[in-house]
């Protein structure tokens, strides 16, 4: 730090983001008290358990290479460029960055922000396939996702280079299509060869409404989430930036705040927005379900994250109807797909992240259309094709290929789905009898030595 303003600048980024993650931390516990109170009572604490596991998983995994991708694969490669090599060694696991330095007081905040929404993309999967899933299979898609799929596509359409920018126009400032169509997307690949709950479906195609055992549970969890994804949008600006460090090309002359793509925003356009979406995704939801508070909730939930692609640019009252559509098209998708399809989305995941995410990008191409989707020279205005092209490559071909592939992988071994009896008794048992029989054998060794 040279100068006075250096020191004040990196202090305040740092601690900027550094409160970013506990509060994205709660998106965690809001997840885990949302899919236990959506369980049955068998099945808890298997349920909290295969969720707290993307903790350490992720978070190893995600030191080893995961962040590495980030800056490495931001040209495809090989669409707009090679590799990078030089920016990628420079976050490699073996760098003197990623440790304790006091002369890089950034890179592990930042780090650890990205992290949490690797978790975050892993969580949403975990909702979508409780109750029948093997918690080893889970770890390895989560693994997959949270530290393979996503960090691809952040690389792609998140990083201000990323040949999705330069090329496409593509603009998600707020990761309707980053992190929530591509969950949703691969949330569905699994789902697809994981088959639904045991009861869910009638020999006649009936559905059965399998409800929450804890609906209060479930409302005070999205809740939480609600109140952790403050910490997620905070997390997608850059919080001080000048002019000459993106080479002047900043609109003005004086500091400002930036998106991930180094656009000026501001904390106050996040928080009319993010308030007027979530709002608009309530009352919609609310009135489709006939006042159903599962989906009240989840609906606000889904406003938010449709119109999270354009809410650094909308106007408040186009981030509410955006937020309308969201949570409209989140239902109504949710249960045409369940009856034309026979999927079971245990807690409308795939509709709240991947329908929502993937309608918000489309949205954004037609309200922005025209505005730069960068403050650099020669990169593609937003536009509708782009969006579309970008929404497909998010929810499809990152998403969903990546998931059903690995999870089709993961069943032809037989480790994908817990058997038969043990889904029909409870996947706590399962666990009670595998510590059962450890006890046991502990028992059985000491009888020997004596």
């Amino acid at each position: 730090m040279d100068t006075q303003l250096d020191a004040i600048t990196t202090i305040f980024t740092e601690f900027y983001y550094w409160v970013t993650i506990p509060l994205m931390f709660l998106i965690h516990v809001g997840f885990c008290m949302y899919e236990v109170g959506a369980s049955r009572r068998r099945n808890h604490m298997h349920t909290l358990m295969k969720n707290s596991m993307i903790i350490p998983l992720v978070t190893v995994t995600f030191f080893f290479f995961g962040w590495w991708i980030y800056w490495a694969l931001p040209n495809g490669p090989f669409i707009t460029g090679g590799i990078e090599w030089e920016a990628a060694a420079a976050n490699a696991a073996n760098s003197v960055n990623m440790g304790t330095n006091l002369d890089d007081r950034i890179t592990g905040v930042f780090w650890a922000a990205f992290l949490l929404f690797s978790w975050t993309a892993a969580s949403i999967v975990s909702g979508a396939v409780i109750e029948r899933i093997n918690s080893g299979a889970f770890w390895v898609l989560a693994v997959v996702i949270g530290s393979g799929a996503w960090i691809i596509d952040a690389a792609w359409g998140w990083h201000p280079q990323g040949w999705m920018v330069r090329i496409l126009g593509y603009h998600d400032a707020y990761a309707s299509g980053v992190i929530h169509a591509i969950a949703g997307g691969f949330a569905l690949g699994v789902l697809l060869v994981l088959g639904p709950r045991l009861g869910k479906f009638g020999a006649d195609g009936s559905i059965r409404n399998i409800l929450p055992h804890n609906p209060w549970m479930v409302a005070v969890g999205l809740f939480i989430i609600y109140t952790g994804f403050w910490g997620f949008y905070v997390a997608c600006n850059i919080p001080l930036i000048s002019p000459e460090g993106i080479g002047g090309q900043i609109t003005g002359t004086t500091w400002t705040a930036t998106t991930i793509y180094l656009t000026p925003t501001s904390l106050s356009a996040i928080t009319f927005n993010f308030l007027m979406s979530l709002s608009g995704g309530m009352m919609v939801a609310f009135m489709v379900s006939k006042g159903d508070a599962f989906w009240t909730y989840s609906g606000g939930l889904a406003g938010i994250i449709c119109a999270s692609a354009g809410n650094d640019l909308y106007h408040p009252i186009q981030a509410m109807l955006v937020g309308c559509c969201g949570a409209f098209i989140a239902y109504k998708m949710h249960f045409w797909v369940e009856r034309t399809f026979k999927i079971d989305d245990a807690v409308g995941a795939v509709a709240v992240h991947g329908y929502a995410g993937f309608a918000g990008l489309i949205i954004a191409g037609f309200l922005l259309w025209g505005h730069p989707s960068s403050p650099y020279e020669g990169f593609a205005t937003i536009n509708p094709v782009g969006q579309l092209l970008g929404a497909i490559i998010m929810f499809g071909v990152l998403g969903f290929l990546p998931g059903y592939l690995v999870a089709k992988a993961l069943h032809a071994f037989g480790l994908l789905r817990i058997p038969r009896e043990i889904e029909i008794m409870g996947l706590d048992f399962q666990d009670m009898t595998l510590q059962r029989e450890a006890e046991e054998e502990v028992r059985h060794a000491k009888h020997q030595l004596v």
